[in-house]
């Protein structure tokens, strides 16, 4: 397999989810791909919810997919019809695996790829991806074109087989999972558009030298994390600097799709940030955790309130968890716990029922001490 990268013409062929929703609404309201939280089960319960525009998944190493010999790693790609438009993230720093991975996605039949250039997780940036990727501009380039060139080639006919790094289980694992959500084959005359999530910066702001980097091979958007990866996730969110990148991008592109991110607790304060910075629509992430309608308004927030029981949809995601991963080998109801403790804040004696809940393995286990607490 060929590794051609090319500049084309990439949002006149792909199915640009983007630009139709910011068409119907204004603006684009998403959930953010975010590293051990956002799996399918989060997802799931978020969209059902709060109804976002778009969500992502986390992100996979490319690395990981295309050497592991394990399948586990594809578990981060799950989605079901419920959730599109789905958009698949991944990072990594080898464009071929790239371009490899991003045909395996699109056989999946995931809406949108998305490159993570924004993670400052030392395990991540220091093995020089993520936003480490902002220090090596020429690097991030190829890599935006390789997941390019890998989506086109896909719509002209290439196949996973056709990838010298897709082993056989990899393969295969994408047909079980098509079959366990309920996934049709994809079209391939609608390409999955290709977008990426960065930062202000490394060490400091520097968006009129590491933007138009991006900004030159035209990805279908781009979503800006306000702070730099010195930050990390400390500080506040720089929305000025959001700002002027917004201006810079829809000036050198304005067929560019461009999102903010950082500090955006609910539906009103994203609302407040496209008006005030230009930005086409916003990412919350931290901001969703235990609350999945705070994408909704107001009003329809207090309805939601009203009309349903947190702690019930908190017993449904947990049991969730479990349809979506008690079969498999080595299952654990671990990363369940922190999820359950999100969905106490604020309530009385909300100390004692997290001690409980984060001690729990199972979805029974959940549901005693939540009707033990009156809670359900």
């Amino acid at each position: 397999m060929g590794c051609r990268f090319e500049v084309i013409d990439y949002n006149s062929q792909t199915m640009n989810f983007w630009q139709d929703i910011l068409a119907k609404k204004g603006m684009i309201l998403a959930l953010s791909p975010m590293d051990g939280v956002s799996d399918y089960p989060f997802r799931a319960i978020s969209k059902k919810y709060g109804q976002m525009d778009l969500v992502f998944t986390e992100f996979a190493n490319v690395e990981g997919v295309c050497r592991s010999k394990s399948t586990r790693i594809l578990q981060h790609f799950d989605f079901d019809q419920a959730q599109r438009p789905l958009i698949a993230q991944i990072f990594g720093k080898t464009p071929a695996y790239f371009k490899q991975v991003s045909v395996l996605l699109c056989e999946l039949g995931v809406d949108g790829v998305d490159i993570n250039m924004g993670c400052p997780a030392p395990t991540v940036a220091s093995h020089g991806s993520g936003a480490a990727l902002i220090r090596t501009p020429e690097l991030a380039q190829e890599i935006v074109r390789a997941v390019q060139e890998g989506v086109r080639e896909w719509s002209e006919g290439l196949e996973m087989q056709d990838c010298p790094d897709l082993s056989a289980p990899m393969i295969t694992e994408v047909a079980v999972k098509k079959n366990f959500f309920g996934l049709v084959d994809p079209d391939r005359r609608h390409r999955p558009t290709v977008s990426v999530k960065t930062r202000i910066g490394f060490h400091q702001e520097e968006i009129d030298t590491w933007l138009p980097h991006l900004i030159e091979l035209a990805p279908a958007a781009i979503s800006l994390h306000g702070r730099t990866l010195k930050q990390s996730y400390s500080g506040q969110a720089d929305w000025d600097v959001i700002g002027r990148a917004a201006t810079l991008v829809k000036k050198m592109n304005p067929e560019i799709v461009f999102l903010g991110n950082g500090d955006v607790p609910n539906y009103e304060v994203a609302v407040e940030k496209v008006q005030t910075y230009g930005v086409d629509g916003v990412l919350i992430g931290r901001g969703s955790f235990g609350q999945p309608h705070v994408f909704l308004p107001q009003a329809k927030r207090q309805e939601f309130l009203v009309s349903h029981n947190l702690f019930a949809i908190a017993l449904e995601h947990a049991q969730l968890f479990e349809q979506t991963y008690g079969h498999l080998e080595n299952y654990r109801f671990l990363p369940m716990r922190k999820h359950l403790a999100w969905y106490t804040r604020g309530i009385e004696g909300a100390a004692a029922i997290r001690a409980e809940l984060v001690r729990s393995d199972s979805a029974v286990a959940v549901a005693e001490i939540l009707r033990r607490h009156r809670l359900i």
